[in-house]
Formats: structure tokens, sequence, C-alpha cells
């Protein structure tokens, strides 16, 4: 595997995200997570997940460099297998909790917000869905994970205006569940899934599962319609324009 890295110790997985110095969202890593997580999902020896990063990122979001030069085909099919992805995630059925090492914007923060906890390191990070200033529009099941921890009135408010968080605000929201000093985030991630793998784990994951039956329904729904929505949009002007933007402040860095 090129863009993950995956350690086994004592039934727990680890899996870091490693592309890069930002973590972002390209085909290749979000296909190589998917068909890990479904492989843990399947083997009996391995009781839960440990998602993360390396400071500071967590994910930086979708590659926004290789995403603006797909052409209309593979545009499309970028963002079936995306939607697909945040399916799988939002249905996994074994504990995962996110061990956010820094910055995780947008595809950052969908992929923290299907796993069972949030750990995020303290400092200068920023956390949230920043999609709508991009100029790409929001899905209902993208909206309904949100509002699923966050609450439907400010998961609306900061949807529609991009809001991102730092460490301290998403914890005051609900965003995320604990903010540690980043030498203490594995271990404390390590102790809160171990508290779940101690569990019975069969009446954990059909709790999990139907506590979350309306979010897998959502996430699974025919998106065909709306996704044809996004794709129009990605290719106006307007949000080409403003990628262009973003791509050359990207490049200057």
């Amino acid at each position: 595997m090129n863009t993950i890295k995956v350690s086994v110790k004592d039934r727990l997985a680890t899996i870091t995200l490693d592309r890069g110095k930002s973590n972002a969202l390209n085909r290749e890593l979000v296909t190589e997570l998917d068909e890990m997580l479904k492989n843990i999902s399947a083997d009996e020896n391995i009781g839960g997940v440990i998602l993360t990063g390396t400071a500071p990122f967590f994910s930086a979001g979708l590659d926004l460099i290789e995403l603006y030069n797909y052409n209309e085909e593979e545009a499309k099919s970028f963002w079936q297998l995306f939607l697909s992805f945040t399916a799988n995630l939002v249905a996994f059925k074994k504990p995962m909790v996110a061990a956010i090492s820094g910055h995780s914007p947008a595809g950052g923060c969908v992929m923290a917000l299907a796993c069972d906890y949030r750990i995020m390191a303290e400092g200068s990070y920023i956390i949230g869905l920043n999609e709508v200033p991009v100029g790409i529009i929001v899905p209902n099941s993208i909206f309904q994970l949100y509002s699923f921890w966050i609450g439907k009135a400010e998961a609306t408010r900061s949807l529609l205006t991009g809001k991102l968080y730092s460490p301290e605000e998403a914890l005051k929201v609900g965003l995320v569940d604990d903010v540690v000093k980043n030498e203490s985030l594995l271990t404390t991630a390590e102790r809160k899934i171990k508290k779940f793998m101690e569990l019975e784990s069969n009446t954990w994951s059909q709790s999990k599962l139907n506590i979350r039956e309306e979010l897998i329904a959502a996430v699974n729904a025919d998106q065909s319609s709306t996704l044809e929505k996004m794709l129009a949009q990605w290719w106006s002007p307007a949000t080409r324009h403003i990628l262009k933007t973003i791509l050359e402040n990207l490049q200057r860095k």
C-alpha cells in the first residue's frame, strides 16, 4: 500500500494515513483505505480500529490538485467512489476511533465523523466542513452525518458558512469528544477503543448499527440526482474559478 500504514497489536489495528504531508484524499488513498476497512471488517482477529495521521495534519480533505485535472468521466467516478466510501465508513460494524493529529477540514472531517469517537490534538488546527466556500454542493448524506453529532441547527449554520472550528470550539459543539496534547493522542485513543473492545462484540456492533439506522439509510440512498447537481456545479465557471484560485495559493506555499 502506498498511502496508508497499518499495524496490528492485541487485536487493535492502527491505520495511519501516509500520503505526503497533508494526506489529501485522492483515488488511490480512498481505494486503499476502503479495501483495508473491508478486510478488517471480515477479520475475526481484529476487534477495533484507530484511524490517525501525522501532525500537523489528519487529512486536508480531497486532493483538489488531482481532482481539478480530472475529465468529466474521472470526476464522476471519483465522486461515486467517495460517496460509496463514506457509506462504508458509516456502516463499519466494529469500533473505530479517530485520533485527529492536526488539520481536518472537509473530507478529513467526513472520515472523522464516521468514527465512533473523536480525539483531537490541541493546537492551532481546524476541523469542519468548508465545501460551500470551495464551490462544492453538500449532499444530504454528508449533512445527515454532520448533524448526527452536532445537531441540525449547528450543522446548518456551519455548513452554509463553511465554518472551521478550533479543537476547543469543536469540543464545545460535540464535533470532537476529547482534546489532548499531541503526545497523548494515541494512548488516549487506545484507552478509549479498548473500553469498546472489552464489551461483547456482537451486542456492541448490532447496537451501533441500530443507533445509526437512519444515518446508514441516508448515506446509502440513491444520490444520482444530487451527484448530477454536484457535477454540474463542479464544472461551472464560478467553481472552476474558485478552485483555480485555491490551487494557485497552494502551489505558492
